[in-house]
């Protein structure tokens, strides 16, 4: 079991976390809030983000901490981009990206703009949102780029077509989210490859079997099933959210970049999660998908 993150402090530091009303995200709020980060909390929900910043504005309050609230479906990359612009509106730079929002869909879903639902959010936002706010990034004296992955990539591919991936005959939920976990490992490497020799660092992490709402509620009988099998398994949302509190705090990965950490330690991944053709094709497939300049 992991030890508790230093208590490294985030005063005058701004961060921008995604999926921030769910157990995983809120937990990481809590915790950088304490720490007297600036937090820029987003979510699609505004009743959630609500009661996560009434939780953050208190555990916060001794160490000057501070919030805003940010509302965006991550699942359409339209909204991905308008938050980018509001964010970069409000604010000269950028101390922490965490790209922690995520989902492992349900039932075969198809978005209004023609993305598969767990490849939207759990990859394509990511990329959109990260390519957008880099100059922000650029602008702080060491930018961190964050992205919460897991072991579940070690099943996943990377299919060549968006017209493969969007099958509903060959749709699987648990396949589906592999994938995107995949993706966000090949998404760090190759990130971090272009950012070499900048002020920027990108990692990602596998937080552990946690305990939150991740399951889509109209996800297969049998992935609850599992899921409720899995729980005295599972670890809480705070032990979770460690892992993740030490890559943006820590003066130790200050020059570390394109890791893959398990228990604040770099861990091992899969073979095809390190391959550098592979990374470098994802990013093209994405670039092509999103619009985003490759």
């Amino acid at each position: 079991m992991a030890a508790p993150a230093p208590d490294f402090s985030m005063r005058g530091k701004t961060v921008l976390l995604t999926g921030a009303t769910g157990g995983l995200g809120s937990a990481t709020a809590r915790e950088l809030a304490r720490r007297g980060a600036h937090l820029l909390l987003v979510g699609r929900n505004p009743q959630k983000l609500a009661a996560t910043l009434a939780e953050v504005q208190q555990a916060g309050a001794a160490a000057g901490a501070s919030a805003e609230v940010l509302v965006a479906d991550l699942s359409l990359l339209s909204e991905v981009q308008q938050l980018a612009e509001e964010v970069t509106r409000r604010h000269g730079h950028l101390d922490v990206l965490i790209n922690n929002a995520g989902i492992m869909g349900g039932k075969h879903t198809i978005t209004a703009e023609g993305h598969e639902l767990s490849w939207a959010t759990n990859h394509l936002a990511p990329f959109v949102l990260t390519n957008h706010l880099l100059p922000l990034l650029l602008a702080a004296p060491q930018g961190r780029i964050i992205n919460v992955a897991s072991e579940a990539h070690w099943l996943g591919q990377i299919e060549a077509s968006q017209e493969v991936r969007n099958a509903r005959s060959r749709y699987s939920g648990i396949t589906a989210y592999c994938d995107s976990k995949l993706a966000n490992i090949l998404f760090t490497n190759e990130l971090a490859h272009r950012l070499d020799l900048t002020n920027i660092t990108a990692n990602c992490l596998h937080p552990g079997l946690v305990d939150t709402g991740l399951m889509h509620p109209g996800a297969p009988r049998l992935m609850r099933t599992l899921w409720w099998m899995a729980k005295p398994l599972l670890v809480s949302p705070e032990h979770g959210a460690r892992t993740t509190v030490y890559l943006a705090t820590s003066p130790e990965v200050t020059r570390v970049s394109g890791q893959y950490f398990k228990n604040s330690r770099p861990g091992r991944f899969a073979e095809r999660a390190g391959n550098r053709a592979e990374a470098f094709r994802l990013w093209r497939i994405s670039a092509e998908e999103t619009g985003v300049a490759g």
